[in-house]
């Protein structure tokens, strides 16, 4: 069987790019989702900004809950990635068919609860009584989707660490391609509004988990979805590695809340709805320079939990340059948009010049530091990429503490509009920390590595 790539003998430049660009792209593609629907939602006729805000306060909430996807997933794949290194398939074949009950039974519990508490949630999170109506809608009707997002982003981090990026892109596409074809039918064809837009999303998820369903139970990959084998331990190790990727995303959610909650509350009944709207629209642009840079950090470590279970160093190292060149030229590029060519990014999302001029303020303040947060996010997913979650969780929780520190008392000291200096404190000074735990650990990785190596010439 040809593989697409050949994670342990492959040319590591060539490899990189073959996996990074990909799942780069497949994460690019994966934002379209939420735009779109932003896009789509804010050019609502007489009540876009209102609905629009309502998106924005439901959005991180229902991200929040897609996260548990990666909480699986990037907790899973590792694993497999270092079994597969180690030539041990069965082992692998058996953490896969673990990850693919917990993301079915987790799929159940999280829409349940999640129904149960959405008025009080979302009132909570930073709904006014006037987009609480908006975002209720989006928020009933994409939770009636969740297993299909769970299932279709969770697996496909166990096709993507198999060596098949671009089955993993093509996946996303599928789906995103879908939403921005049935956006406009269900939005104002059907004339669904908000609802419609969550309705288009869930049929686009739906896509989406049937090819990768379909592909994980085919002939093609070596390591397919089997039945049986469940273990709690491993469970737990799973759950234990997911632990620090699903805190990135659920805890840049929770800054999402409360950034919409400080603002409602600094801006009041006349400048909160206008400053939440807003903030939904650099978070957008946002969205643009971190999932895709998750995707090039993300996809690589399947390169790098491969080879180190095939107790190759040398090639954990070199594929870590290329990694971290990779995404300083990314973040170099969006930086340089957000900082002089934002507007008409902003003016996509809404026709109110006070709306969009906001917008851009508010996206010039949030890349300050987005070149020094590439390097952050190279350390801790390739921490997490080797399985270890000792290093890639602190040093992830670390930047959030800040970020939260900063937003409670920026705005304290600046008004409302000093929230959105949080983003580029917590961007500027935690990757320092990072760079400093990296150094000193390198060493210590490379000796794990090897030890690996030794126990497959002692086997």
């Amino acid at each position: 069987m040809k593989l697409e790539n050949d994670l342990g003998r492959d040319p590591i430049r060539q490899l990189v790019l073959r996996t990074a660009i990909p799942s780069m792209l497949a994460q690019f593609v994966s934002v379209l989702y939420s735009i779109v629907d932003r896009i789509y939602i804010g050019n609502i006729p007489e009540v876009g900004n209102l609905a629009l805000a309502g998106a924005g306060v439901c959005g991180p909430v229902v991200t929040m809950i897609g996260s548990v996807a990666f909480l699986v997933g990037i907790g899973g794949s590792p694993l497999m990635s270092i079994r597969m290194g180690e030539g041990n398939l069965p082992a692998a074949r058996k953490i896969l068919a673990n990850c693919f009950l917990m993301l079915c039974l987790l799929s159940a519990v999280l829409a349940a609860g999640a129904l149960a508490v959405r008025r009080p949630l979302l009132l909570l999170f930073g709904a006014s009584p006037t987009t609480l109506p908006y975002a209720l809608d989006y928020y009933t009707w994409y939770l009636s989707g969740t297993l299909f997002a769970l299932l279709s982003s969770g697996l496909n981090q166990f096709v993507i660490c198999q060596g098949f990026a671009k089955k993993g892109m093509q996946s996303v596409m599928l789906g995103a391609s879908l939403n921005i074809l049935l956006d406009p039918v269900f939005i104002f064809a059907f004339g669904l509004g908000v609802r419609g837009a969550a309705i288009a999303t869930v049929l686009s998820q739906l896509g989406s988990c049937l090819f990768v369903l379909r592909f994980l139970f085919g002939p093609v990959p070596p390591v397919r979805i089997t039945f049986g084998g469940y273990e709690l331990k491993l469970m737990r190790r799973v759950l234990l590695l997911g632990l620090s990727p699903f805190l990135i995303i659920a805890l840049d959610n929770l800054m999402i809340i409360a950034l919409n909650a400080i603002l409602q509350s600094y801006g009041g009944p006349t400048k909160g709805d206008m400053l939440v709207a807003g903030a939904t629209i650099a978070q957008s642009f946002m969205l643009i320079i971190t999932m895709p840079m998750a995707g090039i950090t993300g996809g690589t470590g399947s390169i790098l939990g491969y080879n180190f279970g095939a107790g190759k160093p040398e090639r954990i190292v070199e594929a870590q340059k290329y990694i971290l060149t990779l995404c300083l030229i990314f973040a170099s590029v969006l930086f340089v948009v957000g900082q002089f060519f934002s507007a008409p990014f902003t003016r996509i999302f809404t026709p109110d010049a006070q709306v969009s001029a906001l917008a851009v303020q508010a996206i010039r303040i949030f890349t300050l530091g987005v070149i020094p947060l590439a390097v952050q996010y190279v350390i801790i997913d390739g921490f997490t990429g080797m399985g270890m979650v000792q290093y890639s969780l602190p040093l992830s929780i670390f930047r959030k503490s800040v970020y939260f520190v900063s937003l409670f008392v920026l705005p304290m000291l600046m008004g409302a509009t000093g929230a959105f200096y949080a983003e580029a404190v917590s961007d500027l000074f935690p990757p320092l920390v990072s760079i400093a735990v990296y150094w000193n650990r390198r060493g210590w990785v490379t000796q794990q590595a090897l030890r690996h190596r030794a126990l497959q010439v002692g086997m």
